[in-house]
């Protein structure tokens, strides 16, 4: 088949696989809230493929994620809610407002002459989000919060970083990395005393305190703090699996192993660079 689809073929065959009498029974019977759990999912695939430079499979990963949003879209249609036009117009008139820099009196194909610098980019983004939030608020009809539009649904380091990030803009913030630190060595000291009471709500509660000044850290080097947290889970995977090859060539079990002939197999795998 060499016909090549567009985006209006793929609008086309959303609404027939949702044709109540001649579609698919499976999409049919979907909801906005029945994704959610694909859409995920399709999220952290993209991420995967990236991270693991396989090119030709984020082409595929994109599409997916590309499905989920026609998905929504055709029914939110559907419920004469929106439709993907809409989405795509709101779009390119936020994106637009959000980079005055780049199209200078919100004209699409017009050009700025004027290069400000990251430092004024970053401001002015960091402002035209804040009217985007106020103005989000007063369609609720309530005062919108610093933190409102932050999604509770984001990983949690995620949502930490970008909550602290958002503080950060409003002057809730530290200088420098000294009182960060002195923060971390202050929540370990915290731990230590719950760990002493043995309360699991608070050992818990002192836990996520630690977690959180960790991000904190994070944040102050600019190290996205789920990245980081990523690339060691990888990391620990290339050198845990390199202990099992280990084990599995003694053709013995692994309660035969002290945890120091563990550690030694974990020290050789660092010093295989894995």
């Amino acid at each position: 088949m060499n016909h090549s689809y567009n985006l209006d073929d793929l609008k086309y065959l959303m609404k027939r696989l949702r044709e109540p009498e001649f579609g698919c029974p499976w999409d049919i019977k979907q909801d906005f809230n029945t994704i959610i759990p694909y859409t995920i999912e399709e999220c952290y695939e993209v991420i995967d493929a990236i991270e693991n430079q396989q090119w030709q499979h984020l082409s595929v990963e994109l599409g997916d994620l590309l499905f989920q949003i026609i998905f929504y879209s055709e029914m939110a249609d559907e419920q004469c809610l929106f439709n993907l036009d809409q989405v795509v117009d709101q779009l390119v008139k936020k994106l637009i407002t959000r980079h005055p820099h780049v199209f200078p009196d919100q004209q699409l194909h017009d050009r700025c002459l004027i290069k400000p610098s990251d430092q004024q980019i970053a401001a002015s983004w960091e402002t035209i989000k804040q009217q985007e939030r106020e103005q989000k608020g007063q369609l609720d009809q309530r005062q919108a919060k610093v933190l409102d539009d932050i999604p509770r649904a984001l990983p949690a380091l995620s949502r930490a970083q970008k909550m602290q990030k958002r503080a950060a803009n409003v002057g809730f913030d530290w200088a420098d990395l000294t009182p960060v630190i002195a923060k971390i060595e202050e929540e370990l000291a915290e731990l230590k005393e719950a760990l002493q009471g043995g309360n699991i709500d608070e050992i818990r509660d002192e836990m996520g305190d630690v977690l959180f000044s960790q991000v904190n850290l994070a944040r102050h080097l600019n190290v996205n703090a789920e990245q980081a947290l990523r690339a060691t889970n990888e990391k620990f995977t290339r050198r845990f699996n390199f202990v099992e090859e280990q084990v599995v060539k003694s053709e013995q079990d692994w309660s035969q192993y002290s945890l120091d002939s563990l550690e030694q197999f974990w020290l050789d795998a660092k010093k295989a660079g894995l």
